[in-house]
């Protein structure tokens, strides 16, 4: 466990280090400013952030790929996943530690959005509920994860960071728009299962302030799938 920390610690501040992790926080910062102070900080509106909450699960789908493409794909392109992998850490270390990298960051760029939240506690009267926002953000945690554990799964495949942001951001389109939108024109025997597997439904719960532990299991189910996956990866390399 001491190792996988180290190589989450590594991981995260190698973002800090690149171009791309400055961008990522400036361009999510910026998105998440103008929908609150266009549709959540408005006059005669309810103090609530769930429109901010409800429009995130969509924004994360092309930061999730920029925050998981390099997480292997820039080792297997430099060069140094084989050290890596004959260090004395697991594949599982290996796999975690880059995914609590990539899920520190994405704690670091949701930070900034806390402050718009004590800017609509201090300005609305009456104040909002607490559930809804804690809810809202819980929701986004859980759906980063998600999407950042399909982004290391696609990252353990290629060495081509460009590659796996692309197929990252196709797989989440998928996954959001798919579900959602096959459920209703699919046969009826599949419908109920296509729905069972769409987020967007479960965010708008979150965003509502209902905490369902179903909505948790589901999120959480998908992290280790995925995660699994990219460990699977990552040994069969090791094998070849």
């Amino acid at each position: 466990m001491t190792a996988a920390l180290a190589i989450a610690l590594r991981e995260f501040t190698a973002f800090f280090r690149l171009p791309v992790g400055w961008v990522v926080i400036a361009l999510h910062t910026f998105l998440a400013s103008v929908v609150i102070g266009l549709l959540v900080l408005e006059p005669g509106r309810p103090a609530s952030m769930q429109t901010f909450f409800a429009l995130s699960g969509w924004m994360l789908i092309p930061i999730a790929p920029a925050i998981s493409m390099r997480l292997f794909s820039e080792e297997m392109r430099a060069g140094t996943i084989e050290p890596l992998l004959t260090s004395p850490v697991s594949d599982a270390g290996v796999v975690l530690g880059k995914f609590l990298g990539a899920a520190m960051f994405l704690a670091a760029m949701l930070a900034p959005t806390l402050v718009h939240a004590g800017v609509l506690w201090w300005a609305s009267d009456p104040r909002p509920d607490p559930g809804p926002l804690f809810c809202g953000y819980l929701a986004l945690t859980l759906v980063g994860l998600a999407y950042l554990s399909v982004g290391t799964m696609v990252s353990a495949l290629s060495s081509n960071q460009t590659l796996s942001f692309l197929a990252t951001l196709f797989a989440l389109l998928l996954f959001m728009l798919g579900a959602g939108v096959g459920a209703q024109h699919a046969p009826l025997w599949l419908a109920p299962t296509l729905n069972a597997l769409a987020p967007a439904p479960r965010i708008a719960d979150f965003a509502r302030g209902v905490l369902d532990t179903s909505h948790v299991v589901y999120a959480l189910s998908v992290t280790a799938f995925f995660l699994a996956l990219a460990h699977a990866a990552l040994a069969a390399r090791r094998w070849r």
